[in-house]
């Protein structure tokens, strides 16, 4: 099981993560050092069926449901219940990079778009908007107990055209745009 630490360099934030296959799913759980606390759970499929983001004013609890993502957000004990046609999530946490990539599960070369709900910021606002992923290529790496896949993505925003990459071994982001893998105490799950 992973366990590790992402620095979120903008922000010199530590991300303590740790995440896992599950009998039918996965989960990614991980708290930050300014007190935002992610969980994530995601069916065989990949689709986000649970996520919890806990700011030390703000929350959003929410999942997919067919398709749609829906959510609550709030600031206190009463929420308001949000809607949108979208795929899953996307958040400042990297474990929401891992669960779009898989949900996808494109083929090297391979593109598509896809409708996300970006949550961003102390407050947790949510912009719904269309992401171009494309599965570039995977390289293969020796290591002291097997080679590791690393799969690179171009993530293109279709509203503003920035375009990042993203490398992902497994269940783990080894790099990011604003994003580093500081410490990782096991390899990650290869996943199929």
């Amino acid at each position: 099981m992973p366990d590790g630490v992402y620095l979120h360099v903008d922000g010199e934030l530590e991300e303590r993560f740790r995440c896992a296959p599950g009998p039918g799913g996965w989960r990614y759980a991980s708290h930050r050092s300014d007190g935002v606390r992610v969980d994530m759970v995601t069916d065989a499929r990949w689709r986000q069926l649970r996520l919890e983001i806990v700011t030390p004013a703000w929350w959003i609890r929410g999942g997919v449901t067919g398709p749609e993502v829906v959510w609550v957000r709030a600031a206190g004990e009463t929420g308001t219940e949000h809607g949108e046609r979208a795929a899953g999530f996307l958040l400042d946490s990297p474990g929401s990079l891992v669960a779009v990539a898989r949900l996808l599960a494109l083929d090297d070369g391979a593109r598509r778009d896809v409708r996300l709900v970006r949550v961003s910021g102390p407050s947790l606002a949510t912009l719904t908007t269309t992401w171009r992923w494309h599965r570039t290529g995977t390289s293969v790496y020796e290591t002291e107990t097997r080679p590791l896949p690393v799969s690179e993505y171009e993530i293109t925003d279709l509203s503003t055209g920035e375009v990042e990459a993203v490398h992902i071994a497994g269940d783990v982001v080894l790099a990011a745009p604003g994003v580093e893998l500081t410490d990782l105490e096991s390899p990650p799950n290869l996943l199929s």
